[in-house]
């Protein structure tokens, strides 16, 4: 009669799928342990102890992340590094990261915060929409309409994207788009706005009173991604004769805001 060895086989399968996943597991533990501030660079030695693993298994670990291009290892001091492959992992996480639900709980947050409508607005060439709001619970509010483009000249969230821009993209923008009035005082010459931009640069927010929409005023300051560029802007924005008392302690909680954005982002400043 043959030899039933379906039981043996399949604990040796499961067995081997377990070994597998503590490999993986393994592995992992030592490239997160890279991400560490101060461990840039660790030797053999210093990832056995810290993990409490042998120097072979280290060594095997090490050399298979090696050839993925995930370690790099210093052939003078024998030190490990991260590789080129973990930062085009890292750049595409960036990248896929949306901007839109990053933000949600800052508008929600910034409006309680404040009583005013927080808002965010993302580029589209020359202009930019409205893409989220959250308004507060009060009797007079501002509110946007989503979706509508608007010219980077008008109004706080506009020239906080504008000002951030490279030189040439600025250049080009006052070169092919005309500097039409919204408002009565919306700015529209480009000696002007050009100084303006000079402001909201080396103060961090923009702000507006009635450029954009007659009767509301509001601060603006953009969310930078990885590449130092504007992913967003987010704003706060309420009645003007209300707003004007509330213009520092908006323009205080936003940069925070922004900043903390940015920096999930992967901005550094």
């Amino acid at each position: 009669m043959p030899m039933d060895t379906s039981k043996p086989l399949r604990r040796r399968t499961t067995e081997g799928t377990s070994q597998t996943v503590a490999t993986v597991e393994r592995a992992a533990d030592v490239l997160v342990l890279f991400a560490d501030p101060d461990s840039r660079t660790l030797g053999v030695t210093e990832i056995a102890e810290k993990l409490a693993m042998s120097k072979a298994a280290v060594h095997r670990i090490l050399a298979s992340l090696r050839v993925r291009g995930l370690i790099e290892l210093d052939e003078e001091t024998r030190r490990y590094s991260l590789g080129l492959t973990t930062m085009r992992l890292g750049l595409a996480y960036l990248d896929r990261l949306d901007i839109r639900r990053l933000s949600a709980p800052a508008l929600v947050s910034l409006s309680r915060t404040l009583s005013e409508t927080a808002t965010l607005s993302i580029r589209t060439g020359h202009t930019r929409v409205y893409v989220d709001q959250v308004t507060p619970s009060r009797e007079v509010i501002m509110s946007v309409t989503l979706g509508v483009p608007y010219p980077l000249h008008a109004g706080a969230s506009s020239k906080a994207f504008l000002a951030f821009l490279s030189e040439e993209e600025i250049d080009d923008y006052f070169k092919t788009v005309p500097l039409t009035r919204l408002t009565e005082r919306t700015l529209v010459h480009e000696d002007v706005l050009r100084k303006d931009l000079a402001v909201i640069r080396r103060r961090g927010y923009a702000k507006s009173s009635a450029e954009r929409q007659p009767g509301s005023a509001s601060v603006a300051a953009p969310v930078f991604d990885h590449h130092g560029s504007p992913a967003g802007v987010i704003s706060v924005c309420g009645p003007l004769e209300r707003f004007r008392g509330e213009e520092k302690q908006a323009a205080e909680a936003l940069l925070e805001t922004t900043a903390r954005l940015s920096a999930q982002l992967g901005h550094t400043t």
